[in-house]
């Protein structure tokens, strides 16, 4: 009876703790609690990335040949966009601005130059995602150039601000694009336009002469314009003038007489020698603008078309020599005429003056003053200098290209 009492006991121990042992090792859904915990881990690191952005850029990455006036696009079509830079090998930044989901370039690509597109954006569900691509721009036959003309200097009230390119801009539809892009800023705020007087010199002239003491900026971003059959521009360029103090003369060369005034005023006046009856001689009629001044300078009749051996030839040594048209014309000492001055004309279409009345004119005179010849029925014409004073302002207005 005994043994049979301490069986029972074992068994219902072993019993118990068969049942403990069951109790521990499963979990609710009778899985084993060690399985469940490794699989939770498992589920947690292979967790999928959130879905990236998707971005289109245009021009499409490696394309080569991209011409210059071409627009640089980039759209989000999947998420949110975030920044976009547009840059060449050497940091310059294309501009552009934001619309929506989308990015567009507002500046003109660079000819042969490679560009990098960098694209940032978040995805639908979040996270950020970069897109980075390459194409490169086409590499034209010939780069063309230009300047702004009388940068940084003090003028005279006559002198336009000028965009002169060094070979032609060949179609009008060029030049209506190149009018476009540029501008003029003024203080004080001046009325005036902007006119080609050929198809190299872009000016912008005031409606009068410009008030003295006005600050004039010109701003010319011209990189990616075309100009000519494969002919592309490659920098921008600005540059600025001030307008000095009003000084104008008057050559009337029937009395052979020069009078300088300084704001109305008179205050020099001068006996002169213009240029001698006939077609190649006389001097010409019309509103001059002084180009430059040059202290000496060798007068050769060859560089007008006149050689050694032909009639009218002429080679001689000047001093003081104020310039006022391309075509040869000039105000300077001329110390051999000065019997004829007051009296005759006997020069090759120069002014002629004393040393000394020469030297003070060429000390007081400044580019872009104003010189009125009157008096000849030889007409300047616009192009042999800085003629854009020969149109009146109505007339100015239509050499825009934009009209």
């Amino acid at each position: 009876m005994i043994v049979v009492l301490r069986r029972l006991r074992i068994l219902g121990l072993a019993v118990v703790l068969a049942l403990l042992v069951a109790a521990c090792g499963s979990g609710d859904d009778g899985s084993p609690t060690g399985s469940r915990g490794q699989g939770s881990a498992s589920e947690s690191s292979t967790t999928p990335d959130k879905p990236p952005a998707e971005i289109k850029v245009s021009p499409a990455a490696d394309t080569t040949e991209v011409m210059p006036d071409a627009v640089v696009h980039v759209q989000v079509m999947r998420g949110d966009l975030g920044k976009v830079s547009v840059t060449t090998d050497a940091g310059d930044e294309l501009a552009g601005k934001v619309s929506g989901q989308a990015w567009s370039s507002t500046a003109r690509l660079k000819p042969d130059t490679s560009y990098t597109v960098a694209v940032t954006a978040a995805g639908p569900e979040g996270g950020e995602s970069t897109q980075t691509s390459t194409f490169t721009t086409h590499k034209p036959a010939i780069t063309a150039t230009y300047g702004i003309v009388y940068n940084q200097q003090t003028v005279g009230v006559a002198m336009p601000a000028s965009i002169q390119f060094d070979s032609v801009v060949t179609d009008a539809a060029y030049r209506k694009k190149i009018e476009q892009a540029v501008s003029v800023t003024t203080t004080p705020k001046t009325e005036g336009s902007w006119g080609w007087l050929d198809n190299r010199q872009l000016m912008w002239r005031p409606k009068d002469f410009w008030a003295p003491g006005t600050t004039v900026t010109i701003n010319a971003p011209l990189t990616g314009f075309q100009t000519g059959e494969d002919k592309w521009v490659a920098e921008d360029l600005s540059g600025s003038m001030t307008i000095g103090r009003q000084q104008m003369s008057r050559v009337d060369i029937d009395k052979h007489q020069m009078t300088v005034s300084r704001d109305g005023a008179t205050i020099k006046t001068f006996p002169v020698s213009s240029g001698k009856p006939g077609k190649e001689t006389e001097t010409r009629s019309g509103m001059k603008v002084v180009i430059g001044k040059q202290r000496e300078m060798t007068m050769d009749s060859a560089t007008i078309g006149i050689d050694k051996g032909e009639p009218g030839y002429y080679k001689v040594d000047t001093n003081f020599n104020v310039r006022v048209t391309w075509t040869g014309e000039f105000v300077h000492s001329a110390p051999w005429s000065v019997g004829a001055q007051g009296s005759t004309n006997v020069s090759h279409g120069c002014v002629n003056m004393a040393p000394s009345a020469a030297k003070w004119f060429y000390d007081n005179s400044l580019p872009g003053d104003p010189v009125d010849f009157e008096g000849s029925a030889r007409q300047f014409k616009p192009t042999e200098g800085i003629g854009v004073w020969q149109f009146d302002y109505a007339h100015w207005q239509q050499q825009s290209a934009l009209v």
